[in-house]
């Protein structure tokens, strides 16, 4: 179990600022001042005076606030969602002067005592990565009810100090679909999950409702690697796919998923990425990426505790939101595609194309071709 901290003090950037203000406004120089000047002289003054007292409010003292982040296995640089978090978290102390730390789960026994570290040392927020520590987690919260939680990827906690962070994932695993069943060349493409679930599944269910759409002939193959930190078995099952023809293929499995990448780079095959912009773990194979962004939940989650507006109940990102999208990394998609892409985005958000969020919804629309149960 790996930990660290990062503490930053923001009160030298205050006094510059206070000094800054102070400075200015003055001039030895006279000119005439009509009413037009005048008027248009108050309304900047309010404007920068809404501006001053923004960034006082951003660069107030906050360095007795302590944040702790729990990763799920895999650990804080699985090139997935536990690194968006600790990526999130990072922006927040650089911006808001909190204390921040994460402790890493190499299995799920570290769940229970990661958690109960950052309570006996009186931490502020814990965020805790993954659905897999939602039991976990809950026991905390019931247990310690003037402790702040926050968790990702689970809406089953109903606690008054539990924040459930959620995002429409399928929205942007629709979009990846999306370009894979406009620029696969086999007709067939692949898709390695990390386990099979209800949040899970919702990665599938989007991405094969995309490949169909855009490419009604396509064959998707299907594997469950049953793990989120397995390389090797994420490797295996990328080139099983290679072998049987597959020249695109997505994952959705955390470190497992640096498996799929490795085994499409060897390949020469093109693989896509999920949770953040995975572009630059292999340039020229990461065609794109289905970014979540859970950096943004967390950030938002340490503003709102700073701010004093953090609350229980469900928080839902989706595409209209910015809470999921596409990978802005796009050197290799060609104008079409992205044009492709840009159009069906609009029609997601305007409700004229209805992504599936259930097995119930994806058979009534496609039949029974998601195969991951």
């Amino acid at each position: 179990m790996k930990k660290k901290t990062v503490a930053l003090m923001l009160a030298a950037a205050m006094a510059a600022s206070l000094t800054a203000c102070a400075g200015s406004g003055s001039s030895a120089e006279s000119k005439t001042t009509t009413a037009a000047d005048s008027s248009a002289k108050e309304e900047s003054t309010k404007a920068d005076d809404a501006e001053k007292t923004t960034d006082a409010a951003e660069k107030k003292d906050n360095s007795d606030l302590k944040i702790g982040l729990v990763t799920d296995v895999g650990g804080v640089n699985d090139g997935s969602f536990n690194q968006s978090s600790w990526e999130g978290l990072q922006k927040a102390a650089e911006d808001f002067g909190v204390e921040v730390n994460y402790l890493e789960s190499s299995t799920d026994a570290d769940y229970v005592p990661n958690i109960e570290t950052f309570i006996d040392e009186d931490y502020d927020l814990i965020i805790s990565v993954g659905y897999m520590l939602a039991d976990a987690t809950r026991q905390a919260a019931e247990a310690n009810p003037d402790c702040n939680f926050a968790i990702i990827d689970d809406a089953t906690i109903d606690l008054p100090n539990v924040t459930c962070l959620m995002f429409r994932q399928e929205q942007a695993a629709y979009l990846v679909g999306y370009v894979a069943g406009l620029m696969t060349k086999t007709n067939n493409i692949g898709f390695v999950i990390g386990m099979t679930n209800e949040t899970m599944n919702l990665f599938g269910y989007g991405y094969c409702a995309g490949a169909i759409d855009a490419n009604p002939d396509i064959t998707i193959q299907q594997f469950n690697a049953n793990s989120f930190a397995d390389p090797a078995t994420g490797k295996t099952n990328a080139s099983t796919a290679i072998t049987n023809g597959a020249d695109i293929i997505f994952h959705a499995a955390g470190a497992t998923g640096l498996g799929v990448i490795e085994a499409c780079q060897e390949a020469g095959v093109y693989a896509i990425g999920v949770d953040r912009d995975q572009y630059n773990d292999a340039p020229g194979t990461v065609v794109t990426s289905a970014m979540k962004r859970v950096d943004n939940a967390v950030y938002d989650s340490v503003e709102s505790l700073i701010n004093g507006t953090l609350k229980g109940g469900v928080h839902t990102y989706d595409l209209a939101a910015g809470g999921v999208d596409i990978a802005p990394s796009q050197d290799l998609l060609p104008e079409d595609v992205k044009k492709a892409v840009e159009d069906v985005k609009k029609k997601i958000v305007a409700g004229e194309v209805t992504v599936p969020s259930s097995k119930e919804e994806f058979e009534a629309a496609y039949g029974d071709v998601y195969q991951l149960d």
